[in-house]
């Protein structure tokens, strides 16, 4: 059975140009789902049994949003399992995923970034000090965090104002760079070249520490926390994937065209993008009170 894992997730990775962390999802759930069987074989398993599994997670509190992620991920192996021939039909064909409620994405406002970036600039900790430079590139750039972290020296153009960014599946996207944040880039870099010395390193934020060469998804995510403590911005609201959704959130509010919001992004689809037009809530209610010609009245 693992071999066949093994086989899906070389299928997934060389032909869907799945992400690692993808990959990494699919496999957990799988051995999960494979290990809770016990003494029945995967390659037999029956409807019921696999509706008892997730019957059993619901039971114990597991959300929607976790149990859907994992029928996905099951659901995936059976259908390469029947493409292989190794089974002749799918048996989770007819089960359901549950409904999963939007949750509209949260945002930070200008000030609460300035109040980051400030604290970062009058850090004494190199690895504090370098987030203002990363904090201002998802926020004018959109970029996800597994794209923050593993950007090259050399993906930045300042004669263009310009970065490229390798996004999920190795797809390549330019996205704008404001002069500031390029300036801030510049600057950074002088700071970033002393931290290396002589030592040769190729990411544009490196670590002397971890194993790929960059600074980790999870050091920038409890650097963020540190950061937002430091600034008296509640922690449970600062997250590395809000600094994203404000990025698109403030252009929605400038009312930018949504197909550029996307490429920006790098959404795949339209609909992913289209979240973004919910939370326009304020925007739209000091629209109708400004022209709108009943608001005024009493």
């Amino acid at each position: 059975m693992r071999n066949y894992i093994d086989e899906f997730l070389d299928k997934k990775a060389v032909e869907d140009g799945v992400s690692l962390n993808t990959l990494s999802a699919y496999k957990r759930d799988i051995v999960q789902f494979s290990d809770s069987l016990k003494n029945i074989d995967i390659l037999n398993v029956k409807k019921n049994e696999i509706e008892n599994y997730f019957n059993l997670m619901r039971e114990n509190g597991f959300c929607a949003k976790t149990i859907s992620r994992k029928i996905s991920s099951i659901k995936e192996f059976f259908k390469f399992l029947v493409s292989e021939n190794v089974i002749k039909a799918n048996p989770l064909s007819d089960i359901i995923s549950p409904k999963i409620g939007k949750s509209l994405p949260k945002f930070l406002t200008d000030e609460e970034i300035n109040l980051l970036c400030i604290c970062s600039d009058a850090s004494n900790t190199p690895s504090l000090r370098r987030m203002k430079v990363m904090i201002k590139l998802m926020f004018s750039s959109g970029l996800r965090v597994s794209e923050l972290v593993s950007l090259l020296d050399n993906s930045i153009n300042y004669d263009l104002k310009q970065i490229r960014i390798k996004g999920k599946g190795a797809k390549e996207r330019i996205v704008p760079l404001s002069k500031e944040v390029a300036f801030d880039i510049h600057e950074y870099c002088e700071y970033r070249n002393c931290f290396l010395g002589k030592k040769d390193n190729h990411w544009l934020f490196p670590s002397l520490r971890s194993n790929s060469g960059h600074i980790t998804r999870d050091a920038f995510f409890k650097n963020l926390k540190k950061l937002s403590i430091i600034a008296g911005v509640s922690p449970s609201r600062v997250h590395p994937h809000v600094l994203r959704h404000s990025f698109a959130t403030k252009l929605v509010n400038k009312k930018a065209d949504l197909r550029s919001i996307q490429k920006m992004l790098g959404h795949e689809h339209i609909v992913t993008t289209e979240i973004y037009t919910h939370i326009t809530t304020k925007g739209l209610v000091e629209e109708v009170k400004s022209k709108h010609p009943l608001a005024n009245k009493k």
